[in-house]
């Protein structure tokens, strides 16, 4: 074949065949290094390889094999700082098992994040880690994935009544002590900021701030409670209203630092002073809480080792698992978290970080 028209297509082994004049079959068995071609034709074939800049097609031959040894994550938002920290580690532990990762973002769209995991299914992945979007009320796509027999993990965004394996935050806990840090403080009208209720991360971070505010005895009212104020336009509106009515909140417990942002900015704008007239603390410590002014309180979720962990569930749990005809066993792992005390929540003294307890904790569920 004419090396100019060589230069225009994809290099394969025909075509090192063709150019040298031995069997495809002996040109791959050469690439590959195999004892039963001489180590003459493995160099004339390295060397010719070299000439046409021929490139292995690992994704081939991984199906041949039976694996394409490719993870796909689907992630709500790549620029935030807690997905980018997962992502992170899932690309560490990843590259530590000679694996490629394939990153796809739903942009908290259900439609993009079906869409995502149709791709991902096309690309014939090993497996696919999930975390679902804002949107997202149906499990059928995550059906289609063990459908085509495909491994599927889901982390922290998970639907518990899809069978899978699944790595949260502990997320009640982690809200009834950055509560239970408020009225420590000296706040008593503790307002709460959530997520979408259909999610269980969400509906768990109101349980942990309801069971500090039950605890400490505070009554609080109604309107105290918004759902679906994660960003900081939503929460910033909310917060004005909630800060100019006759009764306001005293202290806000946001679950994203994207709406403890707008608390801020509400507060600002009505020159209020944090954290003596107003008490913020988020969740997920973003880069830009250490740098606003006062800084922001928040909670830390750790998002490398949960990104590492839940890659390693793929490694560690189902490579090793032996095939059996029993109903199949999902791991459920839990991610300490811990709370960041800055200057928005902060009236008695100067920040401490409280530790998380332990690694995480291991639960089996059917």
């Amino acid at each position: 074949m004419n090396k100019k028209r060589l230069k225009e297509k994809r290099i394969t082994i025909h075509d090192i065949a063709r150019e040298i004049g031995i069997a495809p079959s002996s040109v791959s068995k050469a690439l590959n290094d195999l004892p039963s071609i001489s180590a003459k034709v493995k160099a004339l074939v390295k060397a010719k390889a070299k000439e046409l800049n021929y490139k292995h097609n690992s994704s081939a031959a991984n199906l041949r094999r039976g694996s394409s040894k490719t993870i796909g994550v689907v992630v709500p938002k790549i620029n935030v700082a807690f997905f980018s920290d997962i992502i992170a580690g899932m690309e560490e532990t990843c590259f530590e098992n000679n694996h490629r990762l394939i990153i796809c973002q739903s942009d908290e769209s259900f439609v993009k994040e079906v869409q995502a995991v149709e791709t991902l299914i096309q690309q014939n992945v090993d497996c696919i880690l999930i975390s679902l979007s804002q949107d997202t009320k149906s499990t059928d796509h995550l059906g289609e994935v063990t459908n085509h027999h495909i491994h599927l993990v889901q982390f922290d965004r998970a639907d518990d009544n899809f069978k899978s394996h699944i790595i949260v935050n502990d997320n009640m806990n982690a809200s009834y002590e950055a509560v239970k840090h408020l009225v420590a403080e000296g706040y008593t009208r503790i307002a709460f900021f959530g997520g979408s209720d259909h999610l269980p991360l969400y509906r768990d971070r109101k349980d942990g701030y309801l069971r500090a505010i039950k605890e400490a005895d505070l009554d609080i009212p109604y309107n105290y409670l918004v759902d679906n104020a994660i960003n900081t336009e939503a929460a910033l509106a909310k917060a004005m209203e909630l800060l100019q009515s006759k009764n306001p909140p005293d202290a806000f417990f946001t679950v994203s630092d994207y709406a403890a942002l707008g608390v801020l900015k509400a507060a600002r704008s009505l020159e209020l002073r944090v954290p003596e007239e107003v008490g913020i603390i988020g969740f997920s410590n973003e880069a830009f809480t250490a740098v606003t002014s006062p800084t922001l309180s928040t909670v830390v979720q750790q998002g490398k080792e949960l990104g590492k962990e839940a890659a390693n569930i793929y490694f560690n749990h189902i490579l090793t698992s032996k095939p059996t005809k029993k109903a199949e066993k999902f791991l459920k792992l839990t991610i300490e978290s811990s709370i960041l005390v800055r200057e928005s929540s902060s009236r008695k003294g100067p920040s401490v970080h409280t530790p998380p307890t332990q690694k995480g904790a291991h639960e089996i569920i059917r």
